[in-house]
């Protein structure tokens, strides 16, 4: 009781006592990077054109195209075509293409953006060479990288970034202190998603990984032996955040993450992790202490209440006494528990 009410004190919402005493057993912990490790609002860096093509002309249809997206990079061209008040028209069709992109019909043109694999996929990566070129600064740089392709060629690259949340590095290094594994898993292609890992100080990276697979990867994990932890926000999380032994959801995210998960931090700082950890460890150390003293205290007194002394001594054990002695031995024991209340 003490455990969670102080959770929630430092917003973390704890569902009950069988997450807080399985938390402390954790050795990895894997995290979302969109809206987890970061503040999931991607904005456009950058716009590379292929062949020519005007850039206002080509992020017009863009984001014409995007307009029917709910996905967070399709939000940030929608966003950049305002900021430069560029005509954004509904798309004819619309098709979201999960993991992978968008494809859609605007001003009679066919239109699809998204991964590198998408093109590859639709055998429209004509120009690799120019569009590795070009795209080679913006993966060292880290960034997202969206492909358009405009009646089957390619014709930009756009660049998208996500600001890192401010205590994202340093949750990570205390986590690691902690002798725990700190795993980002992401959609973004393994180049984009190292350089992300790197700033973070994260070893092991997950990309690639489409949102139907994110499941097969923490039940992966556990194959290794290790009991995993999965931190995460969105919809396509919670298949994850159920299969994981203890789900973490980030409390500015979706509902239906937070209701998969066993633990809710409530401002979405991740520092909620680390005191979610500290917590149960802390908690289980304190029960391990009233169990001791417990079995200490009444293997010790039951038998001379049972007249053990008595052949040698005399001694018998009056009944007002031990009435005294067992409600000493409760106090004690709660006493101890609300220690806890001290928990920083």
């Amino acid at each position: 009781m003490v455990g969670t009410g102080k959770g929630a004190e430092n917003g973390v919402l704890i569902k009950d006592a069988k997450s807080l005493e399985t938390l402390h057993k954790v050795q990895a912990i894997v995290f979302d990077k969109t809206g987890t490790l970061t503040k999931g609002q991607p904005s456009v860096t950058d716009v590379l054109s292929i062949n020519g093509l005007n850039d206002n002309d080509m992020l017009s249809l863009v984001a014409s195209a995007e307009s029917r997206s709910e996905h967070p990079l399709g939000q940030a061209i929608l966003n950049e075509a305002k900021k430069r008040n560029l005509r954004v028209s509904e798309p004819r069709r619309f098709e979201a293409l999960a993991g992978h992109g968008i494809r859609a019909r605007v001003d009679g043109k066919d239109i699809l953006v998204g991964t590198s694999k998408l093109m590859e996929d639709n055998k429209i990566y004509t120009q690799k060479a120019i569009v590795d070129d070009k795209s080679k600064r913006l993966y060292d740089a880290g960034k997202t990288l969206m492909f358009v392709a405009i009646d089957g060629k390619t014709e930009s690259v756009i660049g998208v970034a996500d600001t890192l949340k401010e205590n994202s590095s340093q949750v990570i290094k205390d986590l690691q202190g902690l002798g725990l594994e700190a795993i980002m898993m992401t959609g973004d292609n393994e180049r984009t998603a190292k350089s992300i890992a790197s700033q973070l100080g994260i070893k092991r990276v997950m990309a690639n990984v489409l949102p139907a697979d994110k499941a097969a990867v923490i039940k992966e994990l556990q194959s290794e032996g290790k009991s995993v932890s999965m931190v995460g926000d969105g919809i396509n999380d919670a298949p994850a955040l159920t299969q994981a032994d203890i789900g973490m959801a980030i409390g500015t995210g979706t509902d239906v993450a937070i209701e998969a998960s066993d633990i809710t931090l409530v401002s979405g700082d991740l520092k909620g992790v680390l005191i979610a950890i500290r917590l149960s460890k802390s908690t289980m150390k304190n029960i391990k202490q009233n169990l001791f003293w417990a079995f200490a205290y009444n293997a010790a007194l039951i038998p001379v209440g049972a007249g053990v002394l008595y052949p040698f001594y005399g001694v018998l054990l009056d009944p007002i006494v031990a009435a005294g002695a067992m409600s000493i031995s409760t106090v004690t024991v709660v006493l101890n528990a609300l220690r806890l209340n001290r928990f920083r």
